[in-house]
C-alpha cells in the first residue's frame, strides 16, 4: 500500500528560509549621493558588536580540542620520545601556549567581522574571515530563544543567545557572547517582535521590549531527579554489566575483561550524568509570549518556546516509574535537532520526572488542545491515562485486530489509536509505556506502510510525520481498511485544522480576526 500525501504541505517549518541577505540600512540610489564618512555611518546604524571577551572564550575551546586530539590520542608515542620530561613539558606547554595565541588573534579577527541587528522583521547577523556569511532569521519563523550560561562564561558574566527557525537544525542562529543583561534584554525584544508587537530604541542600546510575566507551574526537586535516575533503564544495565564483569573476571582470574569493557561503561556513565546535570533544577513557568523551561547544573539554560511551536508531544512512563507515578514528556519543535547534540535530547524534553498533578498543569500550556475534551485539566489528564494504561478499546481507542499478535505478541493490545476535536493520540509500548499527541494542524504528512507479513495478515501501519525530534507517531498494525481510512480522514482533518489555526504572531492586531 502506498503512502498518502494529502496532508503532505508543512504544518510550520517546512516552508522556512535558512539563508537570507541581510537588508541593507540606507537606499542605495540615496548612499551613491552621500560622501563615505555619512554613507558609512549611516549603512552602521543599528549594528552590535558581541562582547570583548569573545576571543577569550573561544580560543580556549581550541586549545582543548587539539589537546585531547593530539596528547590524548598519542599519548604512548608522547612517552617514547627520548628526551627528558622537563623537556617535553616545556615543548608541549609552548606549542600549547602558540596555538592558544594563533586561536586568540583568529578569534579577534573573527569577532571584528561579527555584528548582529535586531528589526521589527528579523535578527540580521553578518560575519566570517576568510568568506564573509550574512543570516536573516526571520521572527514570524522563530520557534524557540535559549539563553546558554555556560561555566567558563558564567565566570565573565557573559551568556549565549541561540534562535531556533523553522527550517531544520541548519537554521539555528547563534549570537556568542553577550553580556547576560544584553542577552535578556535581545531575548524580550525578539519574542516581542515575534508576537507582533512593537521595539523600543529610544535610548540607542539596540531594540528592547518589557519583560513579560511568568507564573510558575513545575519545578523537579532534585531528589526525585537523582531517585528516577537511578530507577532508569540505563542505570539498572549499568549495575548489571558491571556485576556480571566482576563475577566473570573472578571466575577467570584476570582483570582482562573489566579493562575491555572500561570504554564502553565510561561512554554509559557520562550519558547518564549529563542527563541528570541537565536536568538539575529543571522549572517550568508560563508567560504570554510561551513556555519557558529554565534547567542545568554546570550549564545553565534558559529556553523559550513560543505559543503554539510544539509539533508534537510523547508521554513515556518506564516500568520502573510506575509505582511512584513519574512521567516523562518530550516534544517534537522545528528547528531543534532530533540527536544527542546541544539541540537535542535536552532541548526536547519538557518535564524530566514529574507527578500526575505536575503533567496534568504542564499538558495545560504545552499542548492545550488536549483540554479540548472537557474543562480544566483534568481533561487531559484523562486521556492520558487513557493513553498509557489502557489497552484494546478502553477509553475511545481503535484498536488493532487479534491478528497483530503475531507480530508484536507483547504489546499489541496497548496499540491504538483515538481522534479528539483538535489532536490525534497514539498509543503503545507494554515495558515502557507511550503516548504520542500530534495537533492537527501540526500533521505534516502522513503515510501507510505494509510489510509482506503485514500484507499476509491483512494489516497495515499509518505514520503521522512530524519535524525532526525524538517524538515519530505511528500506530502499528491496524486493519488494512481501517489504515486506508484512517489516511483519508486524518489528511482532512490537517487541511481543515490547518486552514483555522491563527496568525504566526499571536499577539498582534490581527490576532483575534
Amino acid at each position: 500500500m502506498s503512502s498518502g500525501g494529502d496532508a503532505g504541505a508543512a504544518a510550520a517549518g517546512g516552508d522556512a528560509r535558512e539563508e537570507e541577505p541581510a537588508v541593507d540600512v540606507v537606499d542605495p540610489a540615496v548612499a551613491q549621493r552621500l560622501d563615505a564618512p555619512t554613507r558609512a555611518v549611516l549603512e552602521d546604524a543599528g549594528w552590535r558588536r558581541l562582547h570583548p571577551v569573545t576571543p577569550v572564550l573561544r580560543a580556549w575551546k581550541i586549545v582543548a580540542a587539539v589537546l585531547a586530539f593530539a596528547v590524548v590520542q598519542n599519548v604512548d608515542e608522547l612517552l617514547r620520545i627520548d628526551v627528558e620530561p622537563w623537556l617535553l613539558a616545556l615543548i608541549v606547554l609552548g606549542g600549547l601556549l602558540a596555538l592558544a595565541v594563533v586561536g586568540a588573534v583568529y578569534s579577534a579577527v573573527a569577532w571584528r567581522r561579527t555584528r548582529y541587528r535586531v528589526d521589527a522583521e528579523a535578527v540580521r547577523v553578518e560575519r566570517g574571515v576568510l568568506w564573509r556569511q550574512q543570516r536573516s532569521a526571520q521572527l514570524d519563523r522563530l520557534q524557540a530563544v535559549d539563553v546558554v550560561r555556560p561555566l567558563l562564561g558564567r565566570l565573565f558574566g557573559l551568556a549565549e543567545l541561540r534562535l531556533e527557525v523553522a527550517g531544520g537544525s541548519g537554521s539555528k542562529v547563534s549570537l556568542a557572547y553577550l553580556r547576560e543583561d544584553e542577552a535578556q534584554r535581545v531575548r524580550n525584544a525578539l519574542l516581542a517582535a515575534a508576537a507582533g508587537l512593537g521595539l523600543d530604541d529610544a535610548d540607542g542600546a539596540g531594540p528592547s521590549a518589557p519583560e513579560a510575566p511568568q507564573r510558575p507551574v513545575v519545578h523537579v526537586p532534585p531528589g526525585r531527579l537523582v531517585a528516577a535516575t537511578l530507577r532508569s533503564a540505563s542505570t539498572v544495565l549499568v549495575v548489571l554489566a558491571v556485576v556480571g564483569l566482576v563475577v566473570g573476571s573472578v571466575a577467570a582470574r584476570s582483570t582482562t575483561p573489566l579493562v575491555a569493557a572500561l570504554p564502553g561503561a565510561v561512554g554509559v556513565v557520562s550519558a547518564v550524568w549529563q542527563r541528570f546535570t541537565r536536568g538539575f533544577n529543571f522549572t517550568v513557568a508560563h508567560s504570554p509570549d510561551g513556555v519557558r523551561l529554565t534547567h542545568g547544573l554546570l550549564e545553565l539554560r534558559s529556553q523559550t518556546l513560543p505559543p503554539g511551536r510544539v509539533q508534537a508531544l510523547r508521554i513515556t512512563q518506564p516500568l520502573l516509574w510506575r509505582r511512584p507515578g513519574w512521567w516523562r514528556v518530550q516534544v517534537n519543535v522545528a528547528g531543534y535537532a532530533a540527536g544527542p547534540g546541544e539541540s537535542g535530547q535536552e532541548a526536547t524534553t519538557v518535564l524530566p520526572v514529574g507527578t500526575e498533578e505536575e503533567l496534568a498543569r504542564l499538558l495545560a500550556i504545552v499542548l492545550p488542545a488536549l483540554g479540548a475534551a472537557g474543562p480544566g485539566p483534568e481533561a487531559a489528564l484523562a486521556l492520558v491515562h487513557d493513553g498509557l494504561s489502557g489497552r484494546d478499546e478502553q477509553g475511545g481507542y481503535t484498536a488493532v485486530p487479534r491478528s497483530a499478535r503475531w507480530l508484536d505478541p507483547v504489546a499489541w493490545r496497548r496499540s491504538g489509536y483515538r481522534v479528539t476535536e483538535h489532536a490525534f493520540l497514539a498509543r503503545g509500548g507494554r515495558l515502557v509505556r507511550r503516548l504520542d499527541v500530534v495537533p492537527h494542524a501540526r500533521t505534516q504528512s502522513l503515510g501507510v506502510a505494509q510489510g509482506p507479513l503485514q500484507r499476509r495478515l491483512g494489516l497495515a501501519t499509518v505514520a503521522l510525520h512530524s519535524t525532526s525530534g525524538p517524538v515519530k507517531p505511528r500506530v502499528e498494525h491496524l486493519a488494512a481498511p481501517v489504515a486506508a481510512c484512517l489516511l483519508t480522514e486524518q489528511a482532512e482533518r490537517a487541511r481543515a485544522a490547518r486552514a483555522a489555526a491563527g496568525p504566526e504572531r499571536w499577539m498582534s492586531a490581527d490576532a483575534g480576526d
